[in-house]
C-alpha cells in the first residue's frame, strides 16, 4: 500500500458510495448508477476508458501499478478524485481482485466519496496549522535554506521570519552551538529522504540555561517520491530529560556503586557516577577515623572539622577545582555548609553568591580563587548518613553546566549519598574485621624466617580475595637439636578470626611439642587431642556443636645423616625434587584431618641427598575455580623442575603459573634446599660403660676441638663432657656415645645412652654431695635438652664457640 496523501480541509462528508468494474489495464467495464451521480459522468462517457482519469494526476501512476501489478492483491487507501465539474473528492478506495472464467484479473473498486473543502480554505487551514502550532517549525528548501518559520520557532530563535528566511541553521544565531550539527542532518535527509530524530542540549538565544530538544526532520516529497525541502519540528523536552537524566543516574546508583567491599574503590563509583552526567565536579571526605575502619567521632562537633578526601571526579583534567587530592586531608570552618551538614546531619542546597558561602570563601583565599576561576556557580552538601551515624560529606559543584542545582536535584543527590553512605558503612565495617584478622593471622605467623644451618628457606603466603574472609593457612620452621630442623605447613578449615585464632593456637602448640623432640607421628597425635579440646572448648562457649578442623604436614630433617622423617594428617604430600632436576611427590601413608580423633598417624623416614628441594604448601595453591586439583599438581610439579637462581625465585615462579585471579583460600608455600653436614664436621665415639673412661673422653673432646681451632672452649667442653658421660655411666645402660657437631652456629655436644630416663635440673641441698652437674651445664651452655630415641636418650648442650668459663 502507497503512502497516504491526506488533504487538509476535508468537508461536506456526502457518505455516497459506488462500485465501478475494470480490467487489468485499469480500464472501465462496468459503471453504475451511483457512479454517476458521484462522478457526473454517464455510463458511455467512461466505459472503455482508463479509471486512472477520474483521478488527480499526481495519483494516476500510483492507481495504474496497483491496477497492473503481477500479483493481484485486495487493498484499500484515500485518494483524490475529481468530479466531473471540477469539484475535488476524495474518495476512500476499497480494490478487491477477481479472475473471470479465463482466467483474466478483474477488479471491482468501492468507492466512498466526501467533497473536498475549497481551494481557499484549504490553504487557510494550512496557513493557520502551520503558524499557530505550539511546536516550533521551519520548513527548508532543496539547499537547506529556511523557506518558512512559525510563530514558535522564531520566539526560541528570538528573531523575526522575515530575518532568518534564505539562511542556512549556522548562519540563524551563533548561540545554537549544535547548528552546525543541524545543517549536517538537513543535508542527509534531503539525500537519503529517510526522517531524522535528534536530540541535543543547548542553551537557545536570550536564556542563561541549556534545554533539552527532540528534532524531527521529516522530508517533503512529491508523489513521486522526489524530495523538495526539509520540515523541521523541534519540541522542548527538558522536563523530560533531566527527569530521565535523573532516574538513569539513579539506576545506576543501584548498579555500580557498592560493587566491592573496599571504601575508597566505593567512593570512586559514586563519584565518577555523577561527573560529568550530573555535576561537574564531585568529592566524597570521611572522617579520618572512619576512613581507618573505626567508628566516625562520637557527639556533636565544633569548630573547625578535619576530613579526609576519599576519591573527587570532574570535567576538567587533574581536577583543579579540588583543593587536596585523595588521601589527603582538609579543614573546613566550622560556620562553612561542609562542616554544618556533618553538625546537622542535613543538605545544603547553596549558591556562590549565598552569604555562608561568601563567609567560608573569605577565611579561604586559596579556595575563593578556584571558585573565581573555575566560575563555580552552584553547590550541594550532602551527608552520608548510615545506621543513624554521618560518616561524612558529598560534594557536588557546577560550573561547566550553566543552570543551578534545584530542589529536585537536591533529592536526587540525597539518594545517591544514601546509597553510597550504606556500601561505604559496609566497607568499613568489613575493613575492620578484615584488617583485624589480617593483623592476628600476620602475628601468629613467622614474621622472619631466620637462618638454619640445615636447610636454605624461602615463603610465600597470600591471603584469600576480600570477599571470602582471611583464612587459617600456616607454615612454620623450627630449629631442633642436632642442627635438625623441623618443617610444617598446615590449613584450619573456614575464614575470618576464629580461623586465624585457631590457627595461631595450633601453630603455637606445634612449637610446644617440637621442642619436646616428639617425633612426627606422635606430634600429630598429641595435637589432634589439642584440636579435639578446642573444638569442645567451642561448643561449650557457643551453646552447639561446633566444628574445628585442620590439616597439617610435620617433618623432621637431619642435616648429619641427610634424612627427613615425615607425617600428614589430611594434607597434601610434599614434593621433592632430586639434585639432577627429577620431581615427584612424597609417598606419605594419608593420617586423617586433625580434629577426628581416635585415628593413628603413621610416619616414613626418607633419604634426602644434599641440595635437594622440598615444596610444602597448602591447597589454595593448587585449587581453584578455574582448574582441577590434578591439574594444579601436575602444573606445580612441572613449574618446580624447571631451574631457578634462587629459592625466592622459584616461590615467584610457582605463584605467577598457579595462583588464581581471584584466590578463593589463603595459600601457604614453603620451599626448602636441603643442606649436609660433613665427616669432617661430625665426630663420633663410642665409650664402655666404665668410669675410667671419663678422662678418655676429655681427651678426646680436646683433641678434636684443636682440629676445629676451637681451643678457647676447651674448658667449658671438658666439664660438659665429664658431667655428661659420668650421668650416662652412673645412672644409663650402654652402649654409650659421645659426639660432637661443629656447624655455622656454634658446638654441639651430645651423649646418649639406651635408657629413657630423663635428668632433670634440681637446686641441690647445702649438704647434698651431688646434684650440681647439670646445674652446671646450664650455667655454662646455651641451651641443653633431652630427646629420646627408639634406643633410648641423648643429651645434648649447645655453646658458642668462645664460651669459657671468664
Amino acid at each position: 500500500m502507497t503512502e497516504r496523501h491526506d488533504a487538509p480541509g476535508r468537508v461536506g462528508d456526502t457518505g455516497s458510495s459506488c462500485v465501478i468494474a475494470v480490467d487489468a489495464h485499469g480500464t472501465v467495464t462496468a459503471w453504475s448508477e451511483a457512479a454517476e451521480q458521484l462522478f457526473g459522468h454517464s455510463a458511455a462517457g467512461v466505459s472503455q476508458r482508463p479509471v486512472a482519469e477520474l483521478f488527480d494526476e499526481e495519483e494516476r501512476e500510483v492507481l495504474e501499478a496497483r491496477l497492473g501489478a503481477a500479483r493481484p492483491a485486495e487493498w484499500s487507501d484515500e485518494l483524490t478524485a475529481r468530479h466531473r465539474e471540477g469539484r475535488l473528492l476524495a474518495a476512500e478506495v476499497r480494490a478487491t481482485p477477481l479472475l473471470d472464467g479465463l482466467g483474466r484479473t478483474q477488479w471491482f473498486l468501492t468507492i466512498r466519496c466526501r467533497e473536498r473543502a475549497t481551494g481557499e480554505d484549504d490553504a487557510r487551514l494550512v496557513k493557520w496549522s502551520f503558524e499557530q502550532s505550539s511546536i516550533a517549525m521551519s520548513l527548508h528548501d532543496r539547499e537547506g535554506r529556511v523557506v518558512r518559520v512559525n510563530d514558535e520557532m522564531a520566539r526560541v530563535l528570538a528573531r523575526p521570519e522575515k530575518e532568518m528566511r534564505g539562511l542556512r541553521a549556522t548562519d540563524i544565531t551563533p548561540e545554537l552551538a549544535r547548528s552546525r550539527t543541524l545543517d549536517r542532518h538537513i543535508t542527509e535527509v534531503l539525500r537519503t529522504g529517510e526522517q531524522s530524530v535528534e536530540e541535543a542540549v543547548v542553551r537557545a538565544p536570550m536564556e542563561n540555561r541549556e534545554r533539552a530538544w527532540t528534532v524531527f526532520l521529516s522530508p517533503l516529497k512529491d508523489a513521486a517520491g522526489r524530495v523538495w525541502g526539509v520540515c523541521n519540528s523541534t519540541l522542548d523536552v527538558t522536563e523530560q530529560y533531566r527527569s530521565r537524566l535523573r532516574l538513569t543516574v539513579l539506576n545506576e546508583a543501584s548498579v555500580r556503586i557498592g560493587s566491592v567491599l573496599d571504601m575508597g574503590r566505593t567512593a570512586e563509583e559514586a563519584v565518577r557516577l555523577v561527573v560529568p552526567t550530573f555535576a561537574d565536579f564531585a568529592s566524597i571526605d570521611l572522617w579520618e577515623s572512619v576512613h581507618r575502619g573505626e567508628e566516625p567521632p562520637p557527639g556533636m562537633v565544633g569548630g573547625p572539622v578535619t576530613l579526609m578526601r576519599m576519591a573527587q571526579a570532574s570535567v576538567l583534567t587533574d581536577h583543579p577545582e579540588s583543593a587536596v587530592g585523595p588521601g589527603g586531608t582538609d579543614t573546613y570552618p566550622g560556620d562553612s555548609p561542609p562542616a554544618r551538614t556533618l553538625v546537622t546531619g542535613r543538605s545544603s542546597l547553596r549558591q556562590a553568591d549565598d552569604p555562608e558561602v561568601r563567609a567560608w570563601l573569605r577565611a579561604s583565599p586559596e579556595r575563593a580563587e578556584q571558585v573565581r576561576r573555575h566560575g563555580i556557580h552552584s553547590m550541594m552538601c550532602v551527608p552520608l548518613r548510615a545506621r543513624g551515624v554521618t560518616l561524612g560529606t558529598m560534594l557536588y559543584l557546577r560550573h561547566q553546566q550553566p543552570f543551578p542545582f534545584d530542589e529536585e536535584d537536591l533529592l536526587l543527590a540525597e539518594e545517591i549519598a544514601s546509597r553510597a553512605a550504606v556500601c561505604i558503612d559496609n566497607a568499613r565495617r568489613y575493613t575492620l574485621e578484615r584488617t583485624t584478622a589480617m593483623t592476628l593471622q600476620r602475628s601468629l605467623l613467622p614474621g622472619h624466617l631466620s637462618p638454619q644451618v640445615a636447610v636454605e628457606v624461602a615463603s610465600r603466603y597470600l591471603p584469600a580475595s576480600p570477599q571470602t574472609g582471611v583464612g587459617g593457612d600456616w607454615f612454620d620452621v623450627i630449629p631442633l637439636s642436632g642442627s635438625r630442623v623441623a618443617l610444617v605447613v598446615g590449613d584450619v578449615v573456614g575464614h575470618g578470626i576464629h580461623a586465624s585464632a585457631t590457627m595461631g593456637q595450633l601453630r603455637t602448640a606445634v612449637r610446644t611439642l617440637a621442642d619436646v623432640e616428639l617425633p612426627p607421628d606422635e606430634l600429630l597425635t598429641h595435637l589432634d587431642d589439642v584440636v579435639n579440646r578446642l573444638e569442645a572448648e567451642h561448643s561449650a562457649a557457643d551453646g552447639e556443636r561446633g566444628h574445628v578442623g585442620a590439616t597439617c604436614l610435620y617433618a623432621v630433617y637431619d642435616p648429619v645423616s641427610r634424612r627427613c622423617v615425615l607425617a600428614r594428617a589430611g594434607h597434601l604430600a610434599p614434593v621433592l625434587v632430586a639434585p639432577d632436576g627429577t620431581a615427584d611427590f612424597v609417598d606419605l601413608p594419608h593420617g586423617p584431618p586433625l580434629g577426628l580423633g581416635g585415628l593413628p598417624f603413621e610416619s616414613r623416614e626418607i633419604e634426602v641427598p644434599e641440595g635437594s628441594l622440598l615444596a610444602l604448601y597448602t591447597d589454595g595453591l593448587v585449587e581453584s575455580r578455574e582448574r582441577d586439583i590434578d591439574e594444579g599438581l601436575a602444573e606445580l610439579l612441572r613449574v618446580l623442575t624447571e631451574p631457578a637462581p634462587s629459592l625466592e625465585h622459584t616461590c615467584d615462579a610457582v605463584l605467577k603459573a598457579l595462583l588464581p585471579h581471584r584466590p578463593v583460600d589463603d595459600i601457604a608455600l614453603l620451599t626448602v634446599r636441603t643442606r649436609a653436614l660433613t665427616a669432617d664436621q661430625v665426630a663420633t665415639w663410642d665409650l664402655p660403660a666404665d668410669p675410667a673412661v671419663v678422662t678418655e673422653a676429655r681427651s678426646l673432646a680436646c683433641r678434636q676441638l684443636a682440629v676445629w681451632g676451637l681451643e678457647e672452649a676447651a674448658f667449658v667442653v671438658e666439664l660438659v663432657v665429664s658431667e655428661l658421660v659420668t650421668n650416662a655411666i652412673r645412672y644409663g645402660r650402654p652402649p654409650i656415645q659421645l659426639r660432637l657437631i661443629h656447624d655455622d652456629r656454634g658446638l654441639i655436644c651430645e651423649v646418649s645412652d639406651a635408657s629413657s630416663t630423663a635428668p632433670h635440673l634440681r637446686r641441690a641441698r647445702v649438704y647434698d654431695e651431688g646434684g650440681r652437674g647439670l646445674l652446671l651445664v646450664a650455667q655454662l651452655t646455651q641451651a641443653w635438652g633431652t630427646r629420646h630415641t627408639a634406643t633410648g636418650k641423648t643429651i645434648w648442650t649447645e655453646l658458642s664457640p668462645t664460651d669459657s668459663v671468664g
